[in-house]
């Protein structure tokens, strides 16, 4: 793999810090701008929205600049907002500031996808843009913990500071690592949204919409369902939640492999997996020592369906990558919102949190259906990038 792409993991490991640590904050954050807790949560829903608001956006305006001095300078936005967020003197400008870092998110990640997919032969496409996930998902398992820890111990705003330091040291990476003369995008961003009439290219988006409404239907909850269901202390979770994230940094490198390999056949046989281990994991989160061998291989299933997705969507695009995979980014986190509300709704009304993987099972097997749906489609009508 080129060096490259380790510029990219980079940028990915900040911006997938700066999107989950205000989780482990919230308490400070309330507390110091005199707001609630629940207030202070709509702060994790406000940058998922300006995910989903900004890709589209940022689509239209990048179409038809060089790629690489769009991905450094939506390295510099994302740099700015940190900086915002760590200056922020009132609720209201530090949510400003989080929707404006979130508005770089899917257009980097779309983008950058593309890139590292360039970067590498054909047969490695899927594994390079597995790497460049990787950071996010390292995000989870070492971003995120050292930057709850850093702002309970300096204040929650050292850590937006600690974060603008990383975006620093990605966008010089970038500048130095990543050729400069990347392929330019062909063709009018008018006919690239052409591509989203083409029912593969939606049928790929939803379903990266509901396979991630799966994930969080479950994970948003996930402390009190082992604290309540296996009786876990609060170290104990920090600790599961550990094991949870190496899972999903194991899982994103494997689905690369597997999409490098045949892309259709190991998105159906992954979710069918995940299937099995959801159901499993009612039973098996009751005791301390089962549900902590679930949990880490959910996480493995669960992110191995990354690389998958956004390799498909590029896949089905064809000539407008850069749009499909932007919006894709979009579709991830508008699933994690939905997610979180469908997990919501079931515990008002009396699903028990150790249940709650029945629902993910539910949308993990309609992601199933219109995956089979797509791959039927794909046999029954030529693409323009055949399907694997």
């Amino acid at each position: 793999m080129p060096l490259s792409l380790l510029s990219l993991a980079v940028a990915a490991f900040g911006i997938g810090t700066t999107e989950f640590v205000i989780m482990g904050l919230l308490p400070d954050v309330a507390r110091d701008l005199a707001v609630s807790i629940p207030q202070a949560g709509l702060l994790v829903t406000g940058y998922a929205l300006g995910v989903v608001v900004g890709a589209p956006i940022l689509a239209v305006i990048t179409a038809a600049l060089p790629r690489k001095a769009t991905l450094v300078g939506l390295m510099g936005m994302f740099v700015a907002g940190n900086v915002l967020c760590a200056l922020a003197p009132s609720y209201g400008l530090l949510m400003g500031a989080r929707v404006a870092t979130a508005l770089c998110h899917a257009a980097f990640f779309g983008i950058g996808s593309v890139v590292a997919a360039e970067l590498v032969p054909r047969e490695r496409r899927a594994q390079a843009i597995a790497l460049m996930f990787a950071g996010l998902t390292l995000a989870n398992v070492l971003g995120v913990p050292a930057g709850t820890a850093f702002g309970q111990w300096m204040g929650w705003r050292a850590t937006f500071w600690g974060v603008a330091v990383i975006g620093i040291a990605a966008l010089a990476s970038l500048l130095l690592l990543l050729p400069s003369r990347l392929p330019k995008p062909a063709g009018s961003i008018l006919v690239e949204f052409r591509v989203l009439k083409d029912p593969q290219v939606g049928l790929a988006m939803l379903i990266s919409v509901v396979t991630s409404a799966s994930l969080f239907c479950v994970f948003t909850y996930i402390s009190p369902l082992l604290s309540t269901a296996a009786g876990l202390s609060p170290e104990a979770i920090t600790g599961a939640l550990l094991l949870f994230g190496a899972g999903l940094t194991a899982g994103n490198m494997m689905g690369g492999r597997l999409a490098d390999w045949k892309l259709m056949p190991a998105l159906l046989g992954t979710l069918v997996a995940i299937i099995a281990v959801l159901l499993v994991f009612v039973p098996a989160s009751r005791a301390p020592l089962s549900a902590l061998i679930v949990l880490p291989l959910w996480g493995v299933l669960a992110f191995a369906l990354v690389p998958l997705l956004q390799l498909r969507v590029v896949d089905t695009a064809g000539d407008a990558p850069n749009l499909a995979s932007t919006l894709n980014q979009g579709a991830f986190n508008l699933g994690n919102a939905a997610g979180a509300w469908i997990g919501g709704v079931a515990i008002t009304a009396g699903v028990a949190y150790a249940h709650l993987p029945f629902v993910a099972a539910a949308l993990s097997a309609l992601a199933l259906g219109l995956s089979a749906w797509s791959a039927l489609l794909d046999r029954s009508a030529p693409r323009r990038c055949p399907a694997r």
